[in-house]
């Protein structure tokens, strides 16, 4: 499959239906702001319904069967194709590239691979090689920085040291291929 771009949305979505079939209701409530998934990331049920036409269109999900429903139309059950399910797999192991995304993206990830009952050290250990060089350089910028530059830049140092701290204590409680925490 050729290089496919998804919306955070998206992926939500294609990480509630990989495992087993769900109508739109459900994943609708799962990304609902008191949903499981929403509290990390939510999603408006117009675009939860969006997102599984799409994914529909790009081959990673198909429809299994419908359900009659006493309560309103009949439930369409969707489910994840196995080039869904691997794109997602790949996607739920590669780190966030910046730190703006480590609260929504990184989260997002980590309650998709708990939902799954997947282990997420192999996510934790590489998001922490992520982190580890913007430290450094961070660091560095700010050795050299001055005015407001200098502020801007222990702001963002102080934040990817916070990434860190937490990294290094998340892969204390969870299994890692690296169980060690390093330092900052």
């Amino acid at each position: 499959m050729s290089e496919v771009t998804l919306s955070p949305g998206e992926w939500a979505v294609l990480g509630l239906i990989a495992k087993q079939p769900r109508h739109g209701f459900a994943v609708r409530k799962a990304l609902g702001p008191d949903g499981d998934v929403g509290r990390v990331w939510s999603l408006p049920g117009p675009l939860v319904y969006r997102a599984l036409r799409t994914l529909q269109a790009k081959g990673l999900a198909q429809v299994v069967r419908a359900e009659r429903s006493d309560v309103g139309p009949q439930r369409t059950l969707v489910i994840a194709t196995p080039a869904g399910r691997d794109l997602l797999q790949a996607w739920l192991v590669r780190p966030v590239e910046h730190l703006r995304d480590f609260r929504s993206l990184f989260m997002l990830k980590l309650v998709l691979l708990d939902r799954a009952g997947e282990d997420p050290g192999t996510l934790v250990a590489a998001q922490r090689d992520r982190v580890e060089p913007i430290v450094a350089a961070l660091a560095d910028r700010l050795r050299t920085s001055d005015g407001f530059d200098r502020t801007l830049a222990a702001w963002r140092l102080e934040w990817a040291r916070a990434a860190a701290r937490f990294l290094d204590g998340l892969a204390a409680v969870v299994p890692t291929s690296r169980s060690a925490p390093r330092s900052t």
